[in-house]
């Protein structure tokens, strides 16, 4: 049930983005909630491998490679979803930025919400 609730939660977390960067758009609540478990399944399964094969990059960039590394797997998910839509490079880095920081603050709320039950 939690993880129904982080789904629905970062898909509205989607939902606000476009109101921070105007260029990035998210048509439906179904778009984002599409792109909200296609951006989940590509930081599971894909993020990990890229980040393991540009590690010397990331390395010597002091770790912010993999904000651009973030922000291309936001646009790839755009690219996928039909609703969901992110023009260019930097509109996905501030995109996956805020993203990232607002999913952060869900699952927060949603593990002192588990730990207040305990």
């Amino acid at each position: 049930m939690q993880t129904l609730l982080r789904w629905a939660l970062n898909a509205l977390a989607l939902m606000l983005i476009p109101e921070v960067v105007t260029s990035i758009q998210v048509r439906s609540y179904t778009a984002a909630l599409v792109a909200a478990l296609l951006i989940g399944l590509m930081n599971a399964l894909i993020r990990p491998v890229l980040l393991l094969f540009t590690l010397p990059v990331t390395v010597l960039t002091l770790g912010f490679f993999a904000l651009v590394i973030n922000a291309f797997l936001f646009w790839l998910v755009s690219e996928m979803v039909q609703g969901f839509y992110v023009p260019g490079f930097w509109s996905a880095m501030w995109g996956a930025l805020l993203y990232s920081i607002l999913t952060w603050c869900v699952n927060i709320a949603l593990n002192e919400k588990s730990g207040a039950k305990r």
